[in-house]
């Protein structure tokens, strides 16, 4: 393929400049939900993670939370013991959370169908059930105490706004993405994409499948640690909840929602959840998951690939040129 290729699709078009401009502007509206915009964020990333496996490379997992867990403890465990600098933190957490990415990639490279999603769901029960139980180590259902981060650069501490989170979040957030982005337009990427439609045929050709799909599998879950870390630096908690069956539910609602393999769908399906839950949870404590339902039910039906590609779609279908920005998906 010619360099004019690759760099076509990596070309950025207002869409995109647009979609980050908005939430550098957020910061600065009066009375903005900061709280909430950055837990937008974190899940936007975390969904990220998981289209890398579901949207790009066809791999369902019902397991993603256990990876965003082990991220979220690595960081809580690092902050009660001592190491309290942000930034080392995330790594550390990304290399604990991405080398147990590798080994399942490992191990599931071989499995399809229903043995592909009872290993992963498998593994994120398992997790839950040791942090459960192991209240001396985690804290159990209490959570992890006395955890506590530093500025970040030594500068800028966590208040209780949320003001320092929102920024340290988004520059985390925007740097990732920025490096998935192009790792997705880049020629490994294209062979995901390839992987997904036809691995037989990509095999045929010479491709790793395995191995990327292995690579994938790491990747994913780095950057599902890197969210975790990121909720528990900016909370200053964690519990066993993080690596519930419930949030690895959740998380595919969002990507149902926004739309897998399209980048921008998992913040999209982020933002609409998280507002939603809030408030219907407000009206209805008890049924507010009912509703979120109802919503889930309402989107298949009308935005059957998710919201964002049905947008695009209707977009080219009206002739008015190039739609959302998101590298090409090939059904």
């Amino acid at each position: 393929m010619s360099q004019n290729f690759f760099r076509a699709r990596a070309r950025w078009s207002g869409w995109e400049t647009a979609f980050w401009l908005c939430w550098a502007v957020a910061f600065f509206v009066p009375g903005a939900n900061l709280a909430l915009l950055t837990q937008v964020l974190i899940w936007g990333l975390f969904a990220l993670s998981l289209d890398l496996l579901l949207g790009y490379r066809g791999i369902p997992s019902l397991g993603h939370a256990a990876f965003f867990g082990i991220g979220a403890y690595t960081a809580g465990y690092l902050g009660k013991f001592g190491w309290t600098e942000p930034i080392s933190g995330l790594m550390l957490a990304a290399l604990m959370a991405g080398l147990v990415g590798l080994a399942t990639g490992r191990i599931v490279r071989g499995l399809h169908g229903v043995g592909l999603l009872m290993v992963t769901l498998g593994l994120n029960l398992l997790l839950y059930d040791f942090v459960h139980r192991s209240t001396e180590l985690t804290g159990g259902d209490d959570g992890l105490q006395g955890i506590a981060i530093a500025p970040v650069l030594g500068l800028f501490r966590f208040d209780m706004f949320g003001r320092t989170g929102y920024v340290y979040v988004l520059a985390v957030v925007f740097v990732l993405f920025l490096l998935v982005r192009a790792l997705l337009q880049s020629a490994w990427g294209l062979a995901l994409l390839g992987a997904r439609d036809n691995a037989r045929r990509m095999a045929m050709l010479g491709a790793p499948v395995a191995g990327d799909l292995t690579w994938a599998f790491g990747i994913s879950a780095a950057l599902a640690g890197v969210a975790g870390a990121l909720l528990t630096q900016t909370t200053q908690f964690v519990a066993p909840e993080v690596l519930s069956f419930q949030r690895s539910a959740d998380l595919l609602v969002v990507l149902v929602i926004g739309g897998a393999a399209m980048l921008y769908g998992g913040f999209a399906g982020a933002l609409v959840f998280l507002v939603l839950r809030d408030l219907l949870a407000a009206l209805n404590p008890v049924y507010w998951y009912f509703w979120i339902g109802l919503v889930l039910v309402l989107i298949v039906a009308f935005f059957r690939k998710g919201i964002l590609p049905s947008l695009r779609a209707a977009w080219l279908r009206h002739g008015k040129g190039r739609a959302l920005p998101a590298p090409e998906v090939v059904r």
